[in-house]
């Protein structure tokens, strides 16, 4: 069974998710965003075994810099936001100096893409490349658990209206990958509450199947 841990992080109120299976020692997380402080304490004794990243805006990358270097493990994320963790200007840190600071860490130790699988903390994690938000923007899959970034919400899409963000992209991902998973699926969005897929193909205002 995969155990689920949600954190609000960050004046952005980014959703963060800490993941453990059999064994509650070891995890893996999920874009742990800014001001990680209630995260880092509930991580403390624990073996993290990785940072996955949906993708690399700097409301989802806040905390990898303190938790990579405290648990000493590596990151994932996709190839198309290669240089976005070492740049602030790619990030969008530094284009909302009202929210955060410029932001920046190491790159990614490893590339994801479309149609890999992560075997981690005793699961398989499916990867979906969902563009649209952002060019690399991706989805994680394990099970029912769908972790869909900031591409699908509650009654809500991601915003295109960002630097590499593309509408048509969007809807392609969602018509074309994520509504065509089982509907009931659970999205752990972002931000904001949980959903599932069944409910968002008929009730979304912006996208229906």
């Amino acid at each position: 069974m995969l155990n689920i841990r949600s954190f609000n992080l960050g004046p952005l109120q980014t959703n963060a998710y800490l993941l453990t299976g059999a064994d509650p020692a070891k995890g893996i997380i999920i874009d742990p965003g800014m001001n990680p402080a209630a995260l880092v304490r509930s991580i403390e004794g624990m073996e993290i075994e990785a940072i996955l990243l949906t993708h690399a805006h700097f409301d989802h990358m806040g905390g990898v810099d303190e938790i990579r270097k405290l648990k000493k493990c590596p990151v994932y994320l996709h190839a198309l936001e290669s240089e976005w963790l070492t740049s602030a200007k790619l990030n969008g840190s530094l284009l909302w100096p009202d929210v955060a600071p410029p932001l920046t860490t190491d790159p990614a130790e490893y590339d994801l893409a479309e149609g890999q699988t992560l075997k981690m903390i005793g699961h398989t994690f499916r990867v979906f490349h969902t563009p649209g938000h952002s060019p690399g923007s991706v989805s994680f899959l394990c099970g029912d658990d769908l972790f869909s970034g900031d591409v699908l919400f509650k009654l809500g899409v991601g915003r295109t209206d960002l630097p590499g963000g593309r509408e048509r992209d969007l809807f392609d991902s969602l018509r074309g990958k994520l509504y065509k998973l089982d509907e009931e699926v659970k999205v752990y969005p972002g931000h904001g509450p949980r959903t599932t897929i069944g409910f968002e193909r008929v009730r979304n205002p912006y996208v229906t199947l």
